[in-house]
């Protein structure tokens, strides 16, 4: 037989186990990291976003986008399957110069938002969609639940 091997036993005062352990296992969130690096990422003022809202209002959703700035030829809706993609791109350019053609200021900018929402639930051929005043509302019917045809069926 073997020898036996005695076990180092690790008293509480014994430090070597935090130092083997990451984190702290009380209040950690592994995925908290996660989340404050897409709040810090998405939510700061540089990246601007699209604010939609959906509403249920029974046999449609009402899906309302707020595109300022945008003009609606710059807007496009695109159905591809069970997903509707609302993309948006805008560009300006400014040019301030002096009487030789000199640049005192030349800026350029372009915002552009792209999202896709899964529409499965919704009838596609009904989509209808109006942008005014900044913001583009898409009307998405319902899919009516289709009853299976009565029919007689055969005994053999």
């Amino acid at each position: 037989m073997g020898k036996a091997v005695k076990v180092p036993e690790i008293k509480k005062e014994d430090n070597r186990m935090n130092m083997l352990t990451p984190f702290e296992r009380s209040n950690y969130d592994i995925w908290g990291a996660f989340r404050d690096f897409e709040d810090s990422f998405f939510n700061s003022p540089t990246v601007s976003g699209c604010r939609t809202d959906i509403r249920d209002l029974g046999d449609r959703y009402l899906l309302e986008s707020e595109l300022p700035g945008f003009d609606k030829e710059d807007i496009h809706l695109d159905l591809d399957g069970d997903y509707l993609t609302v993309s948006a791109q805008h560009s300006t350019e400014k040019e301030d110069s002096d009487k030789n053609g000199n640049y005192l200021r030349r800026e350029r900018s372009t915002s552009s938002y792209r999202r896709s929402f899964n529409i499965a639930a919704c009838d596609g051929e009904k989509i209808d969609a109006e942008y005014r005043n900044g913001i583009l509302t898409v009307t998405l019917p319902k899919k009516q639940e289709q009853q299976p045809a009565a029919k007689r069926l055969e005994i053999r």
